[in-house]
């Protein structure tokens, strides 16, 4: 799902008249290609399929798709007003591989990142943070300095990390697209079967938060 085409969608919510939130929580899920479904049918993403699974535990929360493919941290960092409204209880934050992928300075990566967990947790917004690992081939160097972004931050903002959002599924030829790098729909469902700990874990502090 491309830039536009997500506003659109939000638009349209927003515009419908009775478009309400009947859930107790509202979860965004502020991701790219990984997390928004890329090449998935509409219910095979992560979100999804995260939202079934929260279903099937009984759970009353909205899981909201704010993915979009080939975003980077500064991407989501732009979007990041518009993308989780103002009745956003807890995010998902799932960005960086781009970053990664296009050997983008950790620094930079860190700093939007930071900049996006500071500012939702300042409009008391709990967050989960996806950690991404960088690719090997980019050396030992990039890699200490990029893969331990994730848990700095997490510790320094009081949110929740989830070490590699990938975890279980990466370089499975069985769990991924042809491509080797997208999950696909079963590579979802072990992702969310794997994540879901912590993602109740979120939950149960943003219920907390709102009393």
């Amino acid at each position: 799902m491309n830039r536009f085409l997500f506003l659109l969608n939000v638009l349209a919510f927003v515009a419908i008249p009775g478009a309400v939130q009947s859930a107790d929580l509202k979860l965004v899920v502020l991701g790219d290609s990984l997390s928004a479904g890329y090449q998935l049918a509409p219910e095979e993403g992560f979100p999804e399929q995260l939202q079934k699974a929260l279903d099937e535990q009984g759970h009353s929360v909205d899981v909201v798709n704010a993915g979009v493919s080939g975003d980077t941290t500064s991407g989501g960092l732009s979007r990041l007003d518009w993308s989780v409204g103002t009745d956003t209880d807890a995010v998902i934050v799932e960005l960086g591989a781009n970053d990664a992928l296009r050997g983008l300075s950790p620094e930079f990566t860190r700093k939007n990142l930071e900049d996006i967990t500071k500012r939702l947790r300042e409009r008391g917004i709990e967050v989960l943070l996806a950690g991404m690992l960088a690719p090997r081939n980019l050396g030992p160097e990039y890699g200490d300095a990029f893969d331990p972004i994730y848990a700095d931050i997490a510790r320094a903002n009081d949110a929740l990390l989830y070490p590699f959002f990938l975890e279980g599924v990466a370089l499975d030829p069985d769990l991924n697209l042809s491509d080797g790098m997208h999950p696909n729909a079963d590579g979802v469902a072990v992702i969310v079967e794997k994540i879901l700990p912590k993602v109740n874990e979120l939950l149960a502090k943003a219920k907390s938060s709102k009393g």
